[in-house]
C-alpha cells in the first residue's frame, strides 16, 4: 500500500467529514442495529450545525487519513471540557477513530491512533481514554494491543436504544 497521509482538518472540510463520518459509522454498526436507530443517529450525529460546533471548538481536533486523494478514515480527539465524560485537564479523549472497511487491516487505524498519542504527548497529558462499544471486539482488541485497560462503563444512546461502552485508559505518565 502506498503512503497514507494524516492531516489536521478545518471547517472548510465539513462536507468531507460528514461523508466519511456517516459512511464509516454505517459500515461499522449497521449490521448490529436497527435501520431506524442507524438513520436516527446518522441524521442527528452528523448535522452541519453539530459538526461546525465540533470543528470550531478549540478543545477538539479532527484528522483525516488520506490515500492519494481519497479520504479513508478520520480521528476526533478532545481535551478539557470538550471531552464527553471525564473533562479532566490531565487527560485526552479519543472520541472517534473510524476507517473505511476496505482499509481495515492496513494499519490506517494505527496511524490515526499514533496521531492521537503524538497530540497527547504534545499537550503533556497524563493519560488517554476512550469509550468503545462492548459488542465491537475488533476495536477492543485494537486498544488492548496498544496498552489500554478497562476502567469503567458508560451508556451510549443510539436512536432509542441504550448501549454499553467500555471505557478504556492508557496511562502515559506514571
Amino acid at each position: 500500500m502506498n503512503t497514507v497521509e494524516v492531516t489536521k482538518i478545518g471547517l472548510n472540510e465539513i462536507v468531507s467529514l460528514q461523508k466519511i463520518g456517516k459512511q464509516t459509522f454505517f459500515e461499522t454498526f449497521a449490521a448490529s442495529n436497527t435501520e431506524e436507530n442507524m438513520q436516527s443517529y446518522l441524521n442527528e450525529g452528523f448535522t452541519t450545525e453539530k459538526l461546525t460546533a465540533e470543528l470550531t471548538n478549540q478543545n477538539s481536533e479532527f484528522y483525516f487519513a488520506q490515500y492519494g486523494n481519497e479520504i479513508i478514515g478520520y480521528l476526533k480527539i478532545n481535551v478539557g471540557d470538550a471531552q464527553t465524560e471525564l473533562k479532566d485537564v490531565t487527560t485526552l479523549e479519543i472520541e472517534r477513530i473510524y476507517v473505511l472497511k476496505e482499509f481495515h487491516g492496513k494499519s490506517v487505524g494505527q496511524l490515526l491512533y499514533e496521531q492521537a498519542i503524538q497530540v497527547a504527548n504534545g499537550k503533556n497529558v497524563d493519560s488517554v481514554w476512550l469509550g468503545v462499544w462492548e459488542e465491537n471486539p475488533r476495536a477492543i482488541h485494537f486498544y488492548k494491543k496498544n496498552g489500554f485497560v478497562e476502567f469503567d462503563k458508560h451508556i451510549f444512546k443510539l436512536g432509542d436504544e441504550e448501549q454499553t461502552d467500555i471505557m478504556m485508559k492508557l496511562q502515559l505518565k506514571k
